[in-house]
This record gives C-alpha cells, structure tokens and sequence, in this order.
C-alpha cells in the first residue's frame, strides 16, 4: 500500500537535490506494511565539506538581500505548501506511519513559522539604536549578522515540522543551510526543499546530505558555523562537546519524560480529552508527550474510569483518510524499545489496565495505546523516555506532591496542567521545571506559539526555536560605536590630569541627571 503519488519519477526527482557522489543508496520502508518504500541517495563526508563550501558561497550573495526582499520567497512557499497538503500528507504517512490527524498537525507548523517571521523577521534583524558609552558624544547601533551556514541535523519523529520551523528563521536571518534529515523520512524533507527551491529561494542555499549520524552528522558539526539538532540526549552532549571544541554555537531540543497534572479542581471530561489527545500523539513518538500522569486523589477515580473508556475506544489504523485515531510505531527498533519497557514494567509489578501487546495484524510496527499503574523506581518506564504510547499513572494527594514528583527528574523539556481555575493552574505551572508548561492543554498550545520560546531545560537541552530567540540564535550581535567628538583620547595641548578631572565631573554630571 504506496499512495499513487510516490512514483519513481518523483522520488528520483527528489533525489536530485541530495548532495551524495558515492553512488550507494539506503532503502527505506514503507511502514504500514514493511516493504520497500524508496531507496535515497548516501551521501559521505567529502560530500558534506562541499556542501558547506557551496553553501557558504551562496550565502555570501543571501547575506547582502535586504529582509524585506527575503520574504516574498517563504510567503510564495506558505502558497506551494497549502496547494500540496495533500501529497505531503501521503509521503509523511508513508515513511512515518503516523495517522492523517497528526500528519495535518505537523504540516501545519512550518505554516505557523512562516507567517509569524514574514511579520516579525524585518523589525527583529533591522539596526538597533543603543546607548553609547556618553550620550550625544558617541553613537552605538546594535547590527545583526548571519552565522554564516547552519547545520541542522533532524530525527525521524516528526521530519517536516522540525526540519522548516527552524531552517525557515535560518535562512530569513540571512544563512545558508545544511539539512540532515533521518534516512527514513529524508522524502517529506526533500519535498519541502522542493517546494522551497520553486518558491525562488536561490540555488545552492539549502543542501541536503543525506547518511548515517556518526558519519554525516559529525561532518556537519565539524564544518558548520552553527548547528541546530533534534534528537537524543546522548547524542546531544556529543554535539555539545565538538561544538564547543571549535567555539561555535548549538541548539539542542533533546529527550522528556513529560509530566501531565490533574488537580483537584480539573474539568475532569476536559483533561481526558486532553490526555488522550497529547499522549498518543504521533503514537507517543514526540519529545512533548506526557509519559507521566499525576492526578489528584480526589479525581483520581473518575479520571482513571473515563480516560480508560476513551484510550480502548481509539481506532487504530493504516488509513490514508482521517479515520485513524493513532497510527503505528515508524520502526522496528521503536517497536522493540516500546515492548522491552512495558514486559518489564509488568515482570516487576505494573499493572496493565488497557493495552500493553503489539498488533502485527495491523501493521509490523502497530502496538496499542497502553496505559500502567503501579510503576515503581525499578522498572525501565520510571524515568527513562518511552517514546511510544505508554503512559502511567499516579495517584497524588496534593499539588506539592504532583509538583515534587513531576520535578523528580533529569529532564525538563514540557509539562501539562489542568484546573478550572487560571489562577491555580499558573501558581502550578510556574513551580515546575519545564521549558514549556500548557494550562489545559497537552503540548500543542505551547508549540503553537510561534511568538514565544520553546526548549528544554535540564537534560532536554538547551537553546529555544521560536520567538525572538528562534530567529535571532542565527545570528551574531555586532557593535558598532562611533565617538562624535574627541572623547578616549585628548588633545595634545591638554595636560592628562587635566582630561581626568574634566571625565570626572562629566561622569558625575550623568549620573546625577539621570542620562546614563
């Protein structure tokens, strides 16, 4: 089952924008049945050097277009891209197995991205007037200037959305880019960059490599002048380490093990429609999931009956349509990892209140909507990232102990809190050690505002994509200062005691005033 629009002239057409010379291929699977999807170029590190090389030339001309002119490109490509939802759709489900549902979610997001830097990207990156060292004696503009070329290195979880939220401010700050994505899902990419290209964005600014992390990856973070990553929090201290070796910046959004609150006072209908909705997003395979639900004992018994009533209902399904609630797992690695945790947690005494066995009538990878009670320290799904869809709750007795223990962790990437009262919900929120917390909500609020940071703190990283940060993380802050008269260094003719004791009385004169 391969949507007609996946033709080998497509793909071959895709693959010509795939900076790769050794002439070998990777095959990659269609995951609802597990055959062959498409085989896509490889790509090596000589091929990654060049690609930066070439990239950096391009840039060099990108750099000198004013913002303004910038634009047009990605607001064309916000057209291309509603025009051919639909393929896009296909090649995601394809290569992801996710369902159409979230399929739309992801396309959605670099639409968000576009609109919001199309308006905010001019004012951000134009000169800013700041104060000089003596007002109305010397004038300081704060200039912003592009990295240069950026390495973005994506994962197989949600390919598009991650891959144009950041490339998109990338190349609007001025840079040229270096795209990695997964093997995997290098198709729904290629396609975007497609688009891109057909848009107007001049040839040779966004390179493609395509190949294995410890290879092609290390190679990007070896050439670039920036490198933006998604992925593991293993992996993510690598890239910290070799980038902070060459003195060049990163952002990393890593792992999570996402707390979801239910408070005393919650809508409780409200937060199962939430919990339901976040937790099996993409079947569990985000990074802004709750694995952990902690609710208060005095709707615990309530939100357990209903949340159990809605996750057995789900409809799981290989569906081109929106008919499928979840989708399946992208691999049989994911697969394997789902199971080990949950056949531990059980082994050592978890209970399985629905869920908890795969279902390979399905498809290869499907496993069912799982959630556990009863999960102690010891088992492998305590605090270690699932990355799938199981979830376990707790039963807590107050805020202070929902707060505690969704704290009680080396991560600190999103968290969830519901509560009839806003109030409540924000003394909640401000407690917890998340880089984004969503009131009533699981993590699409969040993501979804494009005018505020997003990231990880603790072991989830470091660095925010969207907001001012987004974009401007691409570029570096310059100093221009300019003395309007004869201010660091006095006249010949001036005795130099004399010089102090006039900078003296100056100095005094402007914090007495209130100038400075």
């Amino acid at each position: 089952m391969i949507p007609e629009m996946i033709t080998d002239a497509l793909v071959a057409r895709l693959c010509e924008r795939v900076s790769a010379s050794t002439g070998d291929s990777f095959g990659t699977v269609n995951v609802f049945t597990g055959g062959t999807l498409a085989k896509v170029p490889r790509s090596s590190p000589r091929d990654v050097a060049e690609a930066v090389e070439a990239a950096r030339e391009a840039q060099r001309l990108w750099a000198n277009v004013a913002v303004e002119d910038r634009i047009p490109i990605f607001e064309r490509f916000h057209g291309l891209l509603l025009g051919h939802t639909e393929e896009l759709l296909d090649i995601l489900q394809a290569e992801t197995g996710k369902s159409r549902k979230d399929a739309f979610l992801e396309v959605s997001a670099p639409l968000v991205t576009v609109g919001y830097y199309a308006r905010k990207a001019p004012k951000l990156l134009a000169p800013q007037r700041r104060q000089g060292m003596m007002p109305g004696l010397v004038k300081t503009t704060e200039l912003r200037v592009p990295k240069g070329v950026v390495g973005i290195i994506t994962p197989w979880n949600y390919p598009f959305a991650l891959a144009f939220t950041d490339l998109i401010p990338a190349l609007i700050a001025g840079n040229a880019v270096v795209l990695k994505p997964d093997t995997q899902t290098a198709l729904c990419t290629l396609f975007g960059v497609d688009l891109l290209y057909q848009a107007g964005l001049p040839q040779g600014l966004l390179r493609v490599v395509i190949g294995d992390g410890p290879v092609v990856g290390t190679a990007i973070v070896d050439t670039a002048d920036y490198v933006g990553f998604t992925g593991s929090t293993r992996t993510g201290r690598e890239i910290a380490a070799r980038a902070g070796q060459r003195l060049i910046g990163c952002s990393l959004e890593l792992g999570g093990k996402n707390p979801l609150l239910v408070l005393a006072d919650a809508n409780v209908p409200q937060a199962v429609a939430g919990a339901v909705q976040t937790c099996f997003s993409n079947s569990g395979q985000l990074c802004m999931s709750p694995e952990r639900l902690f609710v208060h004992t005095a709707v615990y018994d309530d939100f357990v009956q209903r949340f159990l009533a809605e996750v057995t209902g789900m409809n799981l399904a290989a569906a081109y349509d929106y008919s499928a609630d979840m989708g399946s797992l992208t691999s049989q690695r994911q697969l394997e990892a789902v199971t080990r945790h949950v056949e531990d947690a059980r082994a050592k005494g978890a209970t399985v209140l629905t869920g908890g066995k795969a279902r390979p009538e399905l498809g290869p990878f499907f496993y069912e909507p799982t959630v556990l009670t009863d999960v102690t320290p010891e088992m492998l799904c305590y605090d270690n990232e699932t990355f799938g869809p199981v979830v376990s709750i707790h039963r807590v007795a107050d805020d202070t102990e929902a707060i505690n223990r969704a704290n009680a962790t080396s991560y600190g990437l999103n968290a969830s809190v519901f509560s009839k009262s806003t109030s409540h919900a924000e003394l909640v929120a401000a407690q917890l050690k998340a880089g984004t917390v969503n009131i009533n909500d699981g993590h699409v609020v969040g993501f979804g505002s494009a005018d505020a940071p997003m990231g990880g703190m603790k072991d989830s990283g470091l660095g925010r994509r969207n907001g001012t940060e987004g974009l401007l993380k691409y570029t570096e802050a310059q100093n221009v200062s300019r003395q309007l008269v004869p201010l660091t260094t006095p006249p010949r003719w001036l005795p130099f005691g004399w010089y102090v004791k006039g900078m003296r009385s100056l100095l005094r004169l402007v914090r007495r005033t209130g100038i400075r």
